[in-house]
Order: structure tokens, then sequence, then C-alpha cells
């Protein structure tokens, strides 16, 4: 047989979060973000399920033509634009809508031939200073690309820093840089990423022309965990990173288990041995010592982590789960059989990440399953 662990990706909790989405925002339109291969899900995997969105966002040109292999008509944005002139060839057959970030793109487009104008998004670095036209050059940037017959509608984008953030006044520092220098010019806007479109959607992206961006919100991951868990944003997960049982052991007191003998028994205790590790994409860093331990779901019910994760191993304490064998499921991170759930975020939060690199790093080794349709 092979290898006990595969990832199951769930149709339904997509679904369900894309309508939370719009939900928070209603009457604005919605981009369903499929960067990373949909993080790490599959983006022919997720297409059923969020193709209910008004557009795809996506960085790749490979990744929109298989959007559009998969029988999608409407728009797609690329999220980066064009990354040199040749692109905006396929943006034309294929009809994708491009974001502007810098002022090469726009010389592009001057030399561009083309039949059809280009809906672009000019994009305001309203503080994350990574890609956009900073305050002072954003207008000039839109009165060129109003000059030329390459361009149709421009919309007017931003991407916020720190919409995850308890303190409002970088949000409201970013928010004032959009609205001075987008004020009196024509066309939608798409300010919202996910931590927005749930914390501030109905103020921020309830209109008609605006666009907002799930992105991790969609794959049932809280934008701003610790401060609000997923459930308390209603988000279900849609992966669960699942395997089982290979092996029992019993550790007398004072035994230790795993490389460096990071944690050692306190008294006598069974503990079991997953088919998961690092090359399957946990992280190598999520701590099983005896002062701090990963959460995981072993037949449903929850325990810990005990000792260093491995390549192809990881060993948990069996004290809550007596009855755990060879062969008992294990969920690492998702939904149990019986309905328990274990957010990818706990994981994340106690490897010292986010539940965004977990999701995006399952190893090609690691089989997918769509169930939920």
């Amino acid at each position: 047989m092979p290898r006990p662990i595969e990832a199951l990706v769930h149709l339904d909790a997509l679904a369900a979060n894309l309508a939370a989405a719009r939900s928070a925002v209603a009457g604005a339109k919605v981009w369903a973000v499929v960067k990373a291969d949909a993080y790490g899900h599959g983006i022919g995997n997720v297409y059923p399920a969020l193709k209910g969105a008004d557009g795809f966002a996506l960085l790749d040109i490979g990744d929109a033509e298989l959007v559009r292999d998969l029988g999608w008509r409407g728009p797609i944005l690329l999220l980066e634009g064009c990354f040199e002139p040749r692109d905006l060839d396929t943006c034309s057959r294929l009809h994708l809508w491009h974001t502007v970030h810098q002022p090469a793109q726009i010389d592009w487009l001057a030399a561009h031939k083309t039949e059809r104008p280009h809906r672009v998004f000019l994009k305001l670095n309203s503080g994350m200073n990574r890609l956009g036209f900073g305050v002072d050059a954003y207008r000039a940037a839109w009165l060129r690309l109003d000059a030329l017959p390459q361009v149709g509608e421009i919309t007017l984008m931003t991407h916020l820093a720190n919409a995850d953030a308890s303190d409002a006044a970088s949000l409201d520092a970013a928010l004032a840089a959009f609205a001075a220098a987008t004020a009196e010019l024509p066309g939608e806007r798409s300010i919202c990423n996910s931590a927005a479109t749930l914390r501030f959607g109905a103020s921020l992206g309830a209109g008609a022309g605006d666009w907002v961006r799930p992105g991790i919100m969609l794959y049932g991951s809280s934008p701003d965990h610790p401060r609000h868990s997923a459930a308390d944003w209603q988000l279900q997960p849609a992966m669960t990173l699942k395997s089982e049982l290979i092996a029992v052991q019993a550790l007398a007191a004072g035994a230790s288990v795993g490389y460096g003998s990071s944690y050692t028994a306190g008294r006598a205790m069974r503990i079991g041995v997953v088919a998961c590790g690092y090359a399957d994409g946990y992280p190598r860093v999520a701590p099983g010592s005896n002062e701090n331990g990963t959460p995981v779901l072993v037949d449903g019910v929850r325990t810990r982590t005990v000792g260093r994760v491995s390549m192809d191993m990881i060993t948990v304490d069996l004290t809550p789960v007596p009855d755990a064998r060879i062969g008992s499921d294990v969920v690492l991170w998702g939904r149990a059989a019986g309905g328990a759930v274990l957010s990818v975020d706990e994981i994340a939060h106690a490897a010292g990440t986010v539940g965004y690199e977990l999701m995006c790093a399952r190893a090609p080794r690691v089989p997918v399953r769509v169930v939920g349709g």
C-alpha cells in the first residue's frame, strides 16, 4: 500500500469561505486569489468551488492559461503585472487584466500593438514599500496611462501593509495616502486583502465599484491570528493534512525520543509514530520538548507532538488516546473524521510562522484528494 499520508482539499469549505468574503463586503466584486498554485491546494482542485467569484487573481501567465483552459471566461488579474514587454501579447490573446506598478510597464504598453485596449490596475505604494508608485508620482502615472490608446479602464489599487494590526495609525495613514493620490480620479477601486475584507470590508469595500482580493481566508486561515482564530471569522479549513500511526512505542520513565533527545518521559507512557515529516511540508521547527508540544489530533482526540520532527516521521503522546493503535487516524491540521478541527494557524503559531507558509510548503510527494464537491 502507499505511504498513508495525503492532503484533502475540501470544496465545501472553499465555497463557504468565498461566501464569507461576499458577506463581509456586500455589493463589492470578489477576486479569488489563487497565486502559489492556490496556496498549495492546486488551482485545478479549487476551481470548481471558486468559480463563483467575479474573477481570479494570480501571478503567473502559465496559471492564467490554466484558468482559461479550465473554462473561465471572466476577468483574470496578474497581481504583479507583466515582467517583460512580450507578456502584453499574451495579455491581449487571453484578455488578461494586469497591474501596473512601475514606469517601465507603462513604456511597454506605449510600444505595444493591440486591437483591444487593456484593463489595468494602477498600484499605489501606500506604505508597503514593495511595488507601486508613490503618492507624488501616482497621478502622473495615471495621466500617462489615460492618454494611451492601448489602455482602456484604469482601476485604482493599493495593498495594505497593516490591515491585520491592532494599531490603527498605520492603516489610517495608508488609507489617507490612497485617498490623497486618487482624489477626483475616476475608476473602480481595489483596497482590501483578506484582513481588510474581514475587518473593514463593510466600510472599505462595500461599493459596487470596488474589488476585494481575499486570499488566505478562502483557504480557511485567519489573516490576523492569534487575535482572531479562523473559527472567530467563521472560516472553514480547506485543507486537511492527514496520516496514520505506523508504530506504537512504550517509553519507560526517563527514556527519551527522537534526535537530540529533546523530550524525556517523566513517567511510563505510550507514544505513536506518524508517517509525516519535514519532507512532507510539516515544519521541522514545530516544538516537541517537555515544555512545549505542537497540537495534533489522533482519532479525533487532541494531543501533542513529543520529540523533534524528522524527515519522514513525528512522534506524538498517546496518553489522551489510550485506545490508539497502528493505523489510527492522525490529523496534522484540518478536519478529523468525527468533526474535530485543528486549524493550520495553531501549528504555524507553535512553529513561529504563519498558516500561509505551511499550506504552500506541502511537498509534491504528498498526494492530494479533492472531497466535498
